[in-house]
């Protein structure tokens, strides 16, 4: 089997090495080429346009931005001639009315499609320790297991396709109230003169302690929000998602808009290719009224 990858950004390059190391032929594609000199130099195949990538494989995986990119890759008028028989995995974060809507174009172009979200970021993908959420049929599932066992130690089957969209959705959105919640406590207990070790020690003692807030506190303390392993745009992009498809199933979504606005802020305060940890210095920039 061949498998053509298509966007090695920063969670998808990884990815891509993995596939390599255990030996299965890969053709890479990027609109970056820069981004493919990783994959070259450990014998992946690359392509210059797309649909070269989706015409010579079995298998087709999708680590893109967004949908317009996936359409713009993988459903032009030229590039979707090729999926005819080909199976499409979309392992980006959408929401699942998109990914119903792209199962149905590709579909019609004779291909099979299933999701494939992943939780995790760039540690776990180089580990192949991330967990993948699918959705598609039990048939699709299976047939796909081996080669999603490369990223991850037990996908898990979740549903039909929009369901794994979905539960990913829900996820990113933990991640954002979360982080938010744990930087305006932190951001507090230390404008309030309370010890940052007592405080944590007490955190962790709880009921109310989540491992994230352990990454995240070096960086927030610190003020270092380089080398992200999930920048604050994409968190943006994901909330954004959520709180379209929320919205239209009717949920009162008040919270989340004012994370989305402490978001917005980190992103005007220059934090959008950074860690979303940054997420603490919004909140203090609110705080001190600047």
């Amino acid at each position: 089997m061949k498998v053509a990858f298509l966007g090695t950004g920063l969670m998808g390059l990884p990815m891509a090495q993995r596939l390599l190391g255990a030996n299965i032929p890969l053709i890479a594609y990027n609109r970056t080429p820069e981004k493919l000199e990783p994959l070259k130099a450990a014998g992946a195949e690359i392509a210059i346009k797309p649909r070269q990538a989706i015409a010579v494989a079995d298998c087709v995986i999708l680590m893109l931005t967004n949908t317009p990119a996936i359409y713009s890759v993988l459903l032009s008028d030229r590039a979707s001639h090729s999926i005819a028989g080909r199976t499409i995995i979309q392992m980006g974060t959408i929401t699942p009315t998109e990914s119903k809507e792209i199962q149905d174009a590709v579909v019609a172009a004779g291909g099979e499609y299933i999701e494939a979200p992943v939780l995790g970021s760039v540690p776990e993908a180089k580990t192949g320790e991330l967990i993948v959420m699918v959705g598609g049929n039990q048939l699709q599932y299976e047939r796909n297991l081996e080669l999603l066992k490369n990223f991850s130690p037990n996908p898990i089957h979740v549903g039909a396709v929009g369901t794994a969209a979905a539960l990913k959705l829900a996820l990113n959105q933990l991640i954002a109230s979360q982080t938010a919640a744990f930087a305006l406590s932190l951001s507090f207990a230390q404008l309030q003169g309370v010890n940052v070790d007592i405080f944590m020690d007490i955190l962790r003692s709880s009921a109310l302690y989540a491992p994230t807030f352990d990454k995240k506190l070096p960086r927030m303390l610190d003020g270092d929000y380089s080398h992200p392993n999930f920048p604050t745009k994409h968190l943006m992009k994901d909330i954004e998602f959520f709180l379209e498809e929320a919205k239209n199933v009717g949920l009162n979504i008040k919270s989340l808009e004012g994370v989305r606005e402490i978001i917005e802020t980190t992103m005007k305060m220059s934090f959008g290719n950074s860690d979303y940890s940054a997420i603490f210095a919004a909140i203090n920039h609110t705080l001190e009224g600047k």
